[in-house]
């Protein structure tokens, strides 16, 4: 997917909540779209985010992000729409962002721990704020496995491990070892600068999402379940404590 008419802000900066910026297409149908913005659109099973635009003494909230042509924010059904030119002030809902910041590099962390212990690989994702599961290609696991990762995860937070994003050339990046940490490659053949997630000596991952910025902000760690999904699939559930 090519590059939109939106400067993607939460890309360089995931702990930006609020900007300015320049409304360039507004429509009920096909959603709001500015000139920047910090609203995380989605993807790698991190879910968008919600907020606010406020201008004019009036606010419009945002309840979903598409990625398209476009980022187009959408607004709450009913809610007033800011006219093409209006400058607008945007917000992001805090807790829900920094919530999915601290799964996502949680999900992250747990990854690299099956893939360093067990040398399994990701099959499947998904997440919601302070909770999320991988699914794994584990034909088996050993007694005590559950409080064996929950405690290898928790060793790792400890360890306040700094987790960094930046930019590769594609051939550059698929040149590191184990980048692609799914059984199957996600990684569309189009995309030629891949954008790097790395828990610094643990895990280094192709990803799009928002994260924070070491192991320690992701806090208490729970292995709550691991089941049995079918022969050779494994997925574990993880929750999340109160913010540390």
């Amino acid at each position: 997917m090519g590059p939109t008419r939106t400067d993607r802000l939460e890309l360089s900066d995931a702990t930006l909540r609020d900007w300015e910026a320049t409304v360039l297409h507004s429509d009920p149908e096909t959603g709001i779209v500015l000139d920047r913005s910090a609203f995380y659109p989605g993807g790698g099973g991190q879910p968008p985010d919600h907020g606010v635009l406020l201008w004019g003494g009036v606010q419009t909230r945002i309840v979903d992000v598409r990625r398209g042509d476009d980022i187009a924010l959408v607004p709450l059904d009913g809610d007033p729409l800011p006219p093409v030119g209006t400058v607008v002030t945007g917000a992001i809902e805090d807790d829900r962002r920094t919530a999915l910041m601290r799964t996502h590099s949680g999900l992250h962390l747990l990854s690299g721990v099956v893939f360093r212990d067990f040398g399994a690989l990701v099959t499947g994702s998904n997440m919601d704020p302070l909770s999320g599961r991988l699914d794994f290609n584990l034909d088996q696991v050993p007694e005590g496995f559950k409080d064996a990762i929950e405690a290898a995860c928790a060793q790792e937070v400890a360890a306040d491990r700094a987790i960094e994003s930046y930019e590769l050339p594609r051939d550059e990046a698929l040149a590191i070892p184990d980048i692609i940490r799914t059984a199957t490659n996600l990684l569309p053949p189009g995309i030629e600068v891949v954008r790097i997630v790395d828990i610094k000596g643990l895990d280094v991952q192709a990803d799009g999402g928002t994260h924070v910025a070491s192991t320690r902000q992701i806090g208490a760690m729970r292995v709550a379940k691991v089941e049995n999904k079918g022969k050779g699939f494994r997925r574990i559930r993880i929750t999340l404590g109160e913010q540390p």
